[in-house]
């Protein structure tokens, strides 16, 4: 049997508690310490872990020489990312990390490049995209049923009342919301993002400060387009957290509205003025389909740093996402095309 995976939890805030529910749920995992700039949260989520006689503290390099755990699980915000994950690899731990990979394309680089050098693993949460209903609409792309793939379409339309900090931020829709979007749109084109045009304001009603609408063309290397349309104060007819999507393809078309409803449509070679078509099946979820979220992203991440994979959201993978978020920041902020370089 596989001793448990020894960890340090660093960032004892609200995120943190997911992970701990997430962490349960998948075993296998030892915390041996936890890390906040307040030593009160930090003994909180220690009490709430139920771990036994954890290091508790607010430096992080002390508790690892304390701890000597196999792996860091980085629960700060954006800013802090690369302080710990650089401190974590130095004391040659494995990181796992909250998205954004980064607050900026610099630390990303320095952060990839880091773990590169280490030998360690380093990924990044990208919990939508453990999404079943995801990777079925990946199956149809893969299948063939609609063809080549040669436009993708995400429409996200939400109005949360966040309060704090999350309404006096700079480009909140696209710095705190869409990487999940452009993730997704990564995964199911199987490209990266070569250019972008994305025009970013705030509408007349807004609550927030600054900019919480944004719509973004990205070029991917494959040759699809991508467009996203967003808002973060949307009132009435919301989307799901997912999006809406609209796959175009050489062979026909798909819907996805986010949750559970699916749609794919094929011409049936009976041409009028439009094509005529017909509604093909959908495919089945299958039982090893990467599954539930920050469950299903930790219990990879223990299996890979067990037997040596690699994570589907590997550090030097990710990266890719967060610079379409950058891409299309510099280009709301430009007034033009971007060339994205990750």
């Amino acid at each position: 049997m596989n001793k448990p995976l020894r960890a340090v939890l660093v960032g004892c805030g609200g995120m943190a508690g997911s992970w701990l529910k997430a962490v349960k749920a998948v075993g296998g995992v030892e915390l041996a310490g936890f890390v906040d700039i307040r030593e009160e949260a930090a003994r909180k989520r220690a009490d709430e872990s139920g771990a036994v006689d954890p290091v508790i503290g607010t430096d992080l390099a002390t508790v690892l020489k304390q701890t000597k755990p196999d792996a860091v699980f980085d629960c700060t915000i954006p800013e802090a990312h690369v302080t710990v994950t650089l401190t974590a690899l130095a004391h040659g731990c494995h990181v796992l990390g909250e998205k954004p990979l980064a607050d900026s394309m610099e630390n990303a680089r320095k952060m990839v490049a880091a773990a590169t050098q280490s030998g360690k693993t380093y990924a990044v949460i990208q919990n939508r995209r453990y999404n079943p209903n995801i990777r079925r609409v990946r199956k149809v792309i893969e299948s063939g049923t609609i063809g080549d793939l040669t436009t993708l379409n995400s429409d996200f339309y939400l109005g949360p009342h966040f309060g704090g900090f999350r309404d006096r931020m700079k480009h909140v829709l696209l710095l705190d919301m869409a990487i999940h979007s452009f993730d997704a749109a990564r995964f199911l084109t199987g490209s990266n993002a070569v250019a972008v045009y994305c025009n970013e304001w705030n509408p007349k009603g807004s609550w927030y400060d600054h900019d919480a609408s944004a719509i973004a063309i990205f070029e991917m290397q494959n040759g699809v387009v991508y467009t996203y349309r967003g808002s973060w104060c949307a009132q009435g007819l919301n989307t799901s957290w997912e999006c809406e999507w609209r796959l175009l393809g050489s062979k026909g078309s798909a819907m996805w509205d986010g949750e559970a409803q699916f749609k794919a449509q094929q011409p049936t070679g009976e041409i009028e003025f439009r094509d005529k078509t017909r509604d093909v099946s959908w495919p089945d979820e299958t039982p090893d389909d990467k599954r539930d979220g920050h469950a299903g992203l930790i219990k990879e991440f223990v299996e890979c740093v067990r037997t040596g994979r690699t994570p589907e959201t590997v550090c030097s993978d990710n990266i890719h996402s967060l610079a379409m978020v950058f891409g299309a920041i510099e280009s709301a902020e430009t007034g033009r095309r971007v060339e994205i370089q990750s």
